[in-house]
């Protein structure tokens, strides 16, 4: 009799696909949350897997700031098609319309801050009980205190010292009225993995992960594409460099880095050779404090 043992991406995957029916058994109106980056994307595969041959059940949702890279909007409309998935969009500029907020000014005029905003209007017009993410632990200190299930309270707040144990792969999904799960099915995922994962499954990306000649200025070390999201000042000195991003987010806050990579196993050799986490040398906005993030997740955000 034969045994057969699983890679370390085959237990991976098993793990988070596990996570993915736990979800369809424990919540009544799941949604991931989807940006057209490369661990949402790896999250729409892994679903696929977990309910082949049937569709994933649950859509797709986009928090819209009105400031992304159009690549990733292009990726995000064609896979919502290629897989069969309802796609949600809303934007923020409807929310700061709807709330009359305050409009960021400024050189990087970032609006990830309010997309908690919207986030929270979505699952309350919805009825979300559980919200799929694609954080993983070793982006970011304040990632690494989230468990797989992480519950909100009814404000959408989340609190680092009232995480429920998971021992054995048990996760608990009971929720009050109100509340809500944000779930990471890669949680225990790395960079890495990611990027080895996509590669073993030839999973297609958008054109920004690879290299590309763009337009850029330097910013305190950082390459940031100039867009109309920008505000070019007389001292900036406009280069064109050849970039890819590691990670997609708005562009008014997302770095690129020098790289000539054009394929996976390019991509892959970068990664291994790197020592800087992504988002710290490709995010702006997580260097505002030291605790930008954990701010901003206990507020709400994703």
């Amino acid at each position: 009799m034969s045994s057969y043992h699983l890679n370390y991406l085959e237990q991976l995957e098993a793990e988070s696909i596990h996570i993915f029916r736990e979800i369809a058994a424990q919540f009544e109106r799941p949604a991931l949350l989807f940006s057209g980056g490369k661990d949402s994307i790896t999250l729409v595969q892994l679903a696929k897997k977990a309910f082949a041959p049937g569709k994933i059940p649950f859509p797709l949702v986009h928090i819209d700031t009105g400031h992304n890279f159009e690549e990733a909007l292009q990726y995000r409309d064609w896979l919502a098609k290629e897989v069969g998935a309802t796609l949600i969009v809303r934007k923020v500029e409807d929310t700061i319309k709807q709330r009359n907020l305050t409009e960021p000014k400024g050189k990087f005029a970032s609006r990830n801050w309010l997309q908690t905003y919207t986030l929270l209007d979505t699952i309350e017009e919805f009825k979300f009980d559980a919200c799929i993410g694609g954080a993983r632990r070793d982006e970011e200190k304040a990632r690494a205190k989230e468990r797989i299930f992480s519950v909100r309270d009814d404000f959408g707040q989340w609190d680092p010292k009232l995480q429920r144990p998971e021992l054995w792969n048990i996760y608990n999904g009971r929720i009050h009225k109100g509340e809500n799960v944000r779930v990471f099915p890669i949680s225990n995922w790395t960079e890495l993995d990611v990027w080895n994962y996509i590669k073993t499954e030839a999973i297609p990306l958008p054109s920004i992960y690879f290299s590309h000649e763009r337009e850029v200025i330097v910013h305190e070390g950082q390459l940031i594409a100039v867009s109309p999201f920008v505000t070019i000042e007389p001292n900036d000195i406009i280069l064109k460099k050849m970039v890819r991003y590691r990670t997609v987010g708005d562009m008014t806050c997302t770095a690129a880095v020098e790289s000539l990579a054009t394929t996976l196993d390019e991509v892959v050799d970068e990664i291994k050779a790197t020592r800087i986490s992504e988002r710290g040398e490709t995010r702006i906005d997580d260097r505002v404090t030291e605790a930008a993030m954990e701010d901003r997740k206990k507020g709400g955000y994703f």
